[in-house]
C-alpha cells in the first residue's frame, strides 16, 4: 500500500471519527466519551500489534523512542480532550476544519523541529488552508 493511499484512508477514517463522535457525545461528558474511546482504541491497537506478532519486539524499544512515543500520547490525549469537548459544544462542520489547522501547524513544527524544507507551494496552500478553515468555521 502506498502512503497516498493509507493517507486518503486516514482521512476518510478521520471524517467518519468526527461524525461518529459527535452523535456519539450528545447525551454524555465530552471528557468521560474522551475516555471511552480511548480504552477501545487501546484494546483494537493492542489487537492489531498482538495479531501481527510485533509484542515480542518491545523491549528492543529505545528510551530515546519511548520519551517520544509518551510525548506524542500526551498530546494525542490533549487533543483529543479539547476536540471532543469542541465537538460536544459546536458544529462538526465548523469544529473539525479548525482542528484540521493541525496540518499547517505540523508544516511549521516540522520545518522548525525536524529541519524539513518547506517550499513556496507548501507556503501558499497552507495559507489556503488556513484561510478556508477560517471561512468555514465562521460561515453563517
Amino acid at each position: 500500500m502506498t502512503w497516498y493511499i493509507a493517507a486518503g484512508l486516514s482521512a476518510i477514517f478521520a471524517a467518519l471519527t468526527s461524525i461518529f463522535a459527535k452523535i456519539g457525545i450528545k447525551d454524555i461528558d465530552s471528557n468521560l466519551a474522551t475516555a471511552i474511546r480511548t480504552t477501545f482504541i487501546l484494546f483494537f491497537t493492542w489487537g492489531i500489534a498482538a495479531s501481527q506478532g510485533t509484542l515480542s519486539k518491545i523491549t528492543e524499544i529505545s528510551k530515546h523512542s519511548w520519551l517520544f512515543l509518551l510525548l506524542s500520547a500526551l498530546a494525542t490525549g490533549f487533543s483529543w480532550l479539547f476536540y471532543f469537548y469542541a465537538l460536544k459544544v459546536g458544529e462538526a462542520s465548523k469544529v473539525v476544519p479548525i482542528d484540521k489547522l493541525s496540518l499547517v501547524l505540523t508544516i511549521v513544527f516540522a520545518a522548525l523541529i525536524l529541519k524539513e524544507k518547506v517550499s513556496a507551494q507548501m507556503v501558499v496552500g497552507a495559507l489556503c488552508m488556513t484561510i478556508g478553515a477560517i471561512m468555514i468555521a465562521y460561515a453563517k
